[in-house]
């Protein structure tokens, strides 16, 4: 690990010297090539080297500490609570029984332990090829795959999927491809630009994608304890709302989520719909009305995804779901207060990578205007609408902050 992002506990001796010890002095030698290894390699090399000091001394604190810091730099902690989440693999395992076939050449974009490339397998693929940027995590991909016993059907290949070549790193394009490299609001993992470079130079023409498509929704919310947590207004009698203007997107976790009791003041509506088989680039702006059909106050737009995976195969991380995702919620200026058939104009733009969404100054009159709701509430569950192709589109978005 480079020595500017390590402690130095023991950098001129180790208080354990006095003991004698050869273990922990051989330790305290791998810890200091460690801490001077560059992480070029993705930390092959430093967490070898941790790992041979932890051979030798199991009670060694600094490589213990050097061990955790590189693990939590290079492998994401959200990789544990997606792969404990039964939800979300019940319905990867449905979809890629339901769409992969015997004799398949499977490309599985995004290996992480290797779940969905070993689902594939089990499906009856000829020979899943999983890529992985990480090195790490593919490395540890390796020895998943082997100890299920799928070696010989899988092969985990340490690159990202643009680096990838038909002839050298997969013999021939795929007829399958599958990934889950989206987040919160479906496009901050790069998931357009990595599957339309994909479908379009790694795959067969008429190739199965999974998922199939996605679908950007919002709706009014309610939640006095989300504008608590993000925007709370007195500290021990001092006023803190100068400081508001800094949380207008707030990134709830599921634990936050289960806390705030977020209650839906209207139906959702679509906001962009997203064609996982046949991606494109092209940026997009709507404007949208948000109605109200039940009276209370609106205090953010929530923005949630429903993916489908497969024909009647569907995850979403909307209000009635769970699971390991996060929720993305806009907060609005001031809080409104809403009445059944008013409505909260929005403007949503999106630069296939990034998703920012703004709030119309709302007058008082339109409150009380009874409208139409123009979409209609759709749940996980529900069938997605036919694809009808892409929206009208604009220049792209500013930037915003996605997460997993």
């Amino acid at each position: 690990m480079a020595k500017d992002h390590a402690p130095s506990c023991y950098d001129n001796h180790s208080p354990f010297d006095e003991f004698n010890d050869p273990g922990a002095q051989d330790a305290d030698r791998l810890v200091q090539l460690a801490k001077l290894e560059p992480l070029t390699d993705g930390g092959l090399r430093t967490a070898q080297l941790l790992g041979r000091a932890l051979d030798n001394d199991p009670h060694h604190h600094e490589a213990q500490i050097l061990q955790e810091r590189l693990f939590q730099m290079f492998v994401p902690r959200w990789h544990f609570p997606m792969l404990a989440d039964k939800g979300r693999n019940r319905a990867y395992a449905k979809a890629i029984a339901a769409k992969v076939k015997p004799g398949d050449v499977v490309l599985d974009i995004g290996c992480g332990a290797g779940l969905t490339a070993m689902l594939a397998a089990r499906a009856g693929a000829k020979h899943v090829y999983t890529c992985e940027q990480q090195p790490l995590i593919a490395k540890a991909a390796v020895r998943v795959i082997d100890a299920n016993g799928l070696s010989d059907r899988i092969t985990v290949i340490p690159k990202m999927s643009h680096d990838l070549v038909i002839g050298k790193d997969l013999p021939e394009p795929a007829d399958v491809v599958i990934s889950e490299i989206v987040d919160t609001v479906l496009l901050g993992e790069g998931a357009l630009a990595t599957l339309t470079d994909a479908m379009h130079r790694l795959a067969k023409p008429d190739a199965r994608a999974i998922p199939e498509q996605g679908t950007l929704m919002a709706q009014l919310v309610e939640s006095d304890k989300l504008l608590d947590l993000w925007r709370p207004h007195v500290a021990e009698g001092f006023d803190l709302g100068a400081f508001h203007h800094f949380a207008t997107l707030a990134q709830i976790t599921p634990n936050d989520f289960a806390a705030c009791g977020l209650k839906p003041l209207g139906p959702a509506i679509d906001l962009f719909r997203f064609n996982f088989a046949r991606p494109s680039m092209k940026p997009a702006q709507t404007t949208r009305d948000l109605t109200c059909s039940d009276a209370g106050t609106a205090h953010a737009a929530f923005v949630f995804f429903v993916m489908e995976l497969a024909p009647g195969i569907q995850l979403s991380n909307g209000l009635r779901s769970d699971g390991h995702w996060g929720r993305t919620a806009y907060l609005l200026d001031r809080p409104q207060r809403m009445t059944p058939g008013g409505s909260l104009t929005i403007t949503a733009q999106h630069d296939t990578s990034h998703l920012s969404l703004v709030p119309h100054a709302m007058p008082p009159s339109q409150q009380d205007t009874a409208q139409t709701p123009l979409w209609t509430e759709r749940e996980p569950g529900d069938a997605l609408p036919p694809w009808d192709g892409p929206y009208t589109h604009a220049a792209p978005a500013p930037l915003s902050v996605c997460w997993r």
